[in-house]
């Protein structure tokens, strides 16, 4: 942690829940009685483009922005979108992983190829890597769409803010309908860091 302040990177590919996580993330902060900064990058969200955003946590926390070598946590909603991000990790820092690969158009039209062994790559640059099966077990909890919050679960567990507060938060924003299937994706998210 850099002054007090840790820094959080979530990136993806739209449609995947990044930015209700970054917000489930920055509330569950303020109600833990932490000043949060928040931005994101929506590029092509709509179209299944890159999406990042940022969450800065602490005493005091001045800018939105992660500076490049200083994110502690990343969290990996893709793979590629992990490694293409990388360089805005610190030295020894957390990946949370999914183990979802999100095949971009270029590759679908044969202009090109998905990169390979991407975990492998990641903790040969010194990463410490979690990797997380979140849609399956999104699936298992009732819904695939469930998978943002078993990753925002897996990350819950590493940092020191009570469980109680993540629990509360995800349930007043997700739909009243999915709070059943959304509790047990946390549980098995939570669980998932442990294994």
């Amino acid at each position: 942690m850099d002054n007090g302040v840790k820094n959080i990177i979530l990136v993806g590919v739209g449609g995947q829940g990044i930015i209700l996580a970054s917000e489930v993330l920055s509330e569950v902060a303020l109600a833990a009685g932490y000043d949060v900064r928040k931005s994101e990058v929506h590029g092509m969200a709509q179209r299944g483009g890159s999406v990042s955003s940022h969450v800065r946590i602490g005493k005091e926390v001045k800018s939105p922005l992660i500076e490049k070598g200083k994110a502690d946590i990343m969290l990996a909603f893709e793979k590629v979108e992990g490694l293409r991000s990388c360089d805005y990790l610190a030295d020894g820092a957390t990946i949370i992983m999914n183990d979802a690969e999100i095949i971009p158009p270029t590759v679908s039209l044969g202009m090109g190829e998905y990169p390979r062994n991407v975990p492998e790559r990641l903790r040969d640059m010194g990463f410490k890597l979690i990797p997380v099966p979140a849609r399956d077990l999104a699936k298992q909890a009732g819904t695939a769409k469930a998978a943002n919050v078993v990753l925002l679960a897996t990350m819950a567990s590493l940092l020191d803010i009570d469980q109680d507060l993540w629990i509360q938060v995800v349930k007043r924003r997700v739909p009243k309908k999915f709070i059943d299937v959304n509790m047990e994706a946390f549980r098995l998210g939570y669980e998932a860091s442990k294994a």
